[in-house]
């Protein structure tokens, strides 16, 4: 199971909205300034992402819950996202080279082959989002911001 904590930001009648941050892992190196990777990710998709969870407990606004999703399920989906159209843009690739014998007409499969295995991936990620094996689960949750309470014992009130 692969885990990772949100932050609530609402619940109505058993559903929650929860506010996952997208951690890049170049932060953690000294490098920053030269860093081709860091340059990439700001430039890149979000940092955060808002996703609706199946909660029975109540939750509150700001409470932090730990999320968890299956790892066959994150494999699956991530062979269908990249690896259909890379095997589309080399099957059809390889197939129009053989019947046209030309590097221009195998260029073109090759694009025709990428978009139609991309097509194909989002067809099937539809499909397959809807399956419960494939949904986060909340597998624990913090306490309310409101019900923490630090208190200090000081050594020298005795």
């Amino acid at each position: 199971m692969i885990k990772e904590w949100a932050t609530v930001v609402s619940w109505h009648e058993g559903v929650a909205l929860v506010h996952c941050d997208v951690k890049a892992s170049c932060n953690s190196c000294a490098s920053r300034a030269g860093c081709g990777s860091r340059v990439l990710n700001k430039l890149g998709p979000q940092t955060s992402h808002t996703i609706s969870v199946p909660s029975t407990e109540p939750l509150v606004t700001g409470q932090k819950v730990e999320l968890g999703i299956a790892e066959g399920s994150l494999l699956g989906s991530a062979m269908l996202v990249y690896l259909s159209p890379l095997v589309g843009l080399f099957a059809l690739g390889g197939l129009f080279q053989v019947l046209f014998g030309t590097d221009p007409a195998a260029m073109c499969g090759a694009a025709l082959g990428g978009v139609g295995g991309f097509l194909l991936a989002r067809g099937f990620s539809s499909r397959l989002a809807v399956r419960e094996e494939w949904q986060p689960v909340i597998l624990s949750v913090g306490l309310p911001p409101d019900q923490l309470r630090v208190e200090m014992l000081s050594s020298e009130a005795r």
